[in-house]
């Protein structure tokens, strides 16, 4: 009797263990690892599609010293408060010879605010002077585990990630921003110096991504 009831309990047990361990594996599938620094720049052949109704890859938009990849979208309130550092960041990239693209990886808001068309919308109306290209099932993000809206990627003009994470400090208030995170790493990557600072934590929304 006391085998009989050993066995039934087992059979129990068998059903939440399967369930825990399919659980534990469709988590798993759905995370996505950042690259890690002075990894290569992941796809950087593929072709994305351009407001402008042209396509580039990464690898054409690097410039002498480097590419700055941002990761951003429309209407996330994050991206709202750091934009007028975009300018800024075009003004440094254009400057110091470093390329820089956008890339809109919202798969999930394609019938909506991060449709193509409220990309071109967009970009005109922010008056973007660098590619704004449309990732169109997050391939990129993927790639590159990309987290937030913005998150910025850094490379070198070997293709090696140099710097990744956070515009600087402050997302609200420009005047308040203690450590310019990126605007450092630009600079010191023109002068050759080792980046002091090539990690940060990102902050914005999170990416809608593409899931089959």
């Amino acid at each position: 009797m006391k085998k009989m009831k050993k066995i039934f309990l087992a059979l129990l047990c068998i059903p939440f263990f399967v369930t825990a361990q399919y659980g534990k594996k469709k988590k798993t599938q759905e995370q996505f690892e950042t690259i890690n620094i002075k990894a290569e720049m992941p796809y950087m052949d593929e072709e994305l599609k351009s407001v402008n109704g042209l396509s580039y890859s990464l690898k054409t938009l690097t410039e002498k010293n480097g590419l700055i990849v941002l990761f951003t979208c429309n209407t996330c309130p994050f991206v709202v408060k750091w934009e007028d550092r975009y300018k800024q960041t075009e003004e440094l990239a254009k400057k110091n010879n470093i390329g820089l693209v956008y890339i809109n990886s919202n798969y999930k808001k394609r019938d909506g605010d991060d449709s193509f068309e409220e990309m071109k919308k967009h970009a005109k109306k922010m008056n973007y002077r660098f590619p704004y290209l449309l990732d169109k099932k997050s391939l990129l993000a993927n790639a590159f585990g990309a987290k937030t809206t913005p998150h910025i990627f850094m490379f070198n003009s070997n293709y090696q990630l140099v710097y990744k994470g956070a515009i600087d400090d402050n997302y609200e208030n420009i005047n308040k921003v203690k450590d310019f995170y990126l605007k450092d790493a630009m600079e010191q990557l023109v002068k050759g110096k080792k980046i002091k600072v090539a990690e940060t934590n990102p902050v914005g929304c999170s990416i809608k991504r593409y899931k089959p």
